[in-house]
């Protein structure tokens, strides 16, 4: 059942204002409070580390509620394409409507009279912040499929800074105006467990200065000027692929892309959670010695035969070679072909502790928490995964789904779920809201047992995860996945999303999608900041073998999702 959203402004009663008052202090105050850890079979459990608290800066005062609004939102206007032809430009086309969906619970009238925020926040999710010059780097798949190498990507960072902008403008909660207490962005940060990329990304997220570049420091090297018409060439006349589907011509763009540009960083403190490419090269990967050297080296492969791509995007997608043993006998069986680029040692690949240990470290201290989620004790003990609170009876739960051994499907170890079953029991009293990278048909080890789990205990309200780059919303017994989309696939989008009790017997979970704060309309000759953020989203509409259905259905977009309370 679905229904339109209201319009019409509700008064927030003064239970309302300090339930949302209170999720930002508590947001920000006690970091990675409620620890995480795995144990030996039959041991004890372990004593939560205590409270990790971020660095104090300038104090600012606690944000009150505001009037709900869609400003800055999918329900005010969506990016829509103009005019016909193979490349299409982009301007302002209307909102989507918020759906009201039932399938767990009945949605009483007056509800919106009577609710108290619990939480208010933002998801954002696979941002694949990328080195496009890095010698591990899989582009020449695109000549099996067109699909696997994307001509935005050099614009990554570009991107994730519009978005942090847009959420940074953003008054409150669009549905309750409460005031938004934290950012969760659930993996696949970067793009190539690459170290470079990890400081790009955190340094877009707490504040700072950023140079999108690696190799020669002079200019680019990669295959946008490799004079192969596999690749979309900006600056030549290269009659390629991607000029063959009306990609523009953009005199400069290359020398832009890879310059230095500022962000402002989140305003709001921020969580992390790991995802497969975070871990993975080319999220598939496991680390070993040669492609750990290939990555810092001198040479870079550019193109293969049609059939051999095919054949490599074929092995990736059916989960085999995770340790990169025929990718090893590949890249040497084409070692003649390779090109020579400079070597950087900055493109290494870090293990699940180094890339942990890099949020600890205090220049991305940003508003916190320190660690945005991982305390030194983890650190220490190698597990990624951690509880926070959230406000006064709503905690947090980021889990790692990544497999170490390789594969870009999920992975949860049984000590996971142990650790998952003791945090879910000892807040029973809590409402529950889980984060993890893989959405639950993608988790291929442990999947089943963690559904299990999250059905059988009645306090968890939601499953937060990404992967798919596509918007989707499932009900399971007793609680709501809400998977969302990328930020580098069109249509880029993140999502607020705010948990009320309705004091009825039901709770609500208001999800809203954003684009990022980029104007819709992309001017080539604008080779600004703000200017390569538009041209970002542009160039992933018109992307040749973009997948055209991952902004999902109405109901997977803005939502008022029931469920009851337990």
């Amino acid at each position: 059942m679905s229904g339109r959203n209201r319009p019409a402004h509700r008064a927030l009663d003064r239970r309302t204002l300090l339930a949302a008052a209170g999720a930002a202090g508590v947001a920000a105050g006690l970091g990675a409070a409620l620890g995480g850890g795995g144990d030996p079979a039959g041991a004890a459990p372990a004593a939560p580390p205590a409270p990790t608290r971020a660095p104090s800066p300038t104090p600012t005062p606690t944000p009150t509620p505001v009037a709900p609004s869609p400003a800055g939102t999918t329900l005010e206007s969506v990016a829509a394409p103009r005019g016909t032809g193979p490349y299409r430009r982009l301007g302002e086309g209307p909102g989507w409507d918020r759906v009201v969906r039932q399938d767990l619970a009945a949605a009483d009238a007056g509800r919106e009279d009577r609710r108290t925020v619990l939480a208010s926040f933002v998801h954002l999710t696979d941002a694949h912040v990328t080195d496009v010059q890095h010698p591990v780097r899989f582009e020449y798949q695109r000549a099996g499929v067109p699909g696997a190498w994307r001509p935005h990507e050099a614009l990554t960072v570009h991107g994730l800074v519009s978005l942090v902008e847009r959420i940074n403008g953003l008054r409150g909660g669009p549905a309750t105006g409460a005031p938004l207490s934290f950012a969760m962005t659930t993996g696949d940060n970067t793009d190539n467990n690459c170290r470079a990329e990890l400081e790009w990304f955190l340094t877009a997220m707490s504040g700072g200065r950023i140079t999108p570049n690696t190799g020669d420091p002079r200019h680019y090297e990669g295959v946008q000027n490799s004079g192969l018409p596999l690749y979309w060439h900006p600056e030549d006349a290269v009659r390629d692929l991607d000029k063959r589907h009306g990609l523009p011509r953009v005199d400069g763009f290359l020398g832009a892309a890879i310059a230095q540009i500022a962000s402002p960083g989140l305003a709001i403190p921020w969580y992390s959670t790991v995802g497969n490419h975070d871990d993975l090269h080319g999220g598939h990967y496991a680390a070993g010695p040669y492609l750990a050297e290939f990555a810092v080296g001198d040479r870079k492969l550019y193109s293969l035969p049609e059939a051999e791509a095919a054949a490599l995007h074929e092995t990736v997608r059916k989960g085999r070679d995770t340790r990169g043993r025929d990718l090893e006998r590949l890249l040497r069986a084409h070692a003649r072909e390779m090109r020579t680029v400079t070597p950087d040692p900055s493109r290494a690949p870090l293990t699940s502790r180094e890339y942990a240990e890099a949020h600890l470290d205090p220049a991305y201290a940003g508003p916190g928490p320190a660690g945005h989620g991982y305390t030194r004790e983890a650190v220490a003990e190698g597990r990624l995964y951690y509880g926070f609170r959230i406000s006064e009876n709503t905690i947090g739960i980021s889990l790692d789904t990544t497999d170490p051994d390789g594969d870009y499907r999920g992975h949860v170890t049984a000590s996971q779920l142990r650790w998952l079953d003791r945090e879910l029991t000892r807040h029973d009293g809590d409402h529950v809201l889980v984060f993890s990278h893989h959405y639950s048909a993608s988790v291929r080890t442990g999947g089943a047992e963690l559904l299990a789990l999250l059905e059988r205990h009645g306090n968890v309200v939601a499953w937060i995860n990404g992967h798919s780059h596509r918007n989707r919303i499932t009900p399971h017994r007793g609680f709501w996945e809400i998977t969302t989309a990328s930020h580098v696939d069109h249509p880029q989008l993140a999502r607020v999303i705010e948990l009320t009790d309705n004091r009825d017997g039901t709770l609500s979970l208001f999800t809203t999608c954003v684009e990022s704060a980029a104007p819709y309309a992309a001017d080539p000759g604008d080779l600004s900041r703000t200017g390569l953020a538009s041209l970002y989203r542009e160039l992933a509409f018109n992307a040749p073998g973009r997948r055209t259905a991952l902004a999902g259905g109405p109901g997977d977009r803005n939502t008022e999702l029931l469920l009851r309370r337990r």
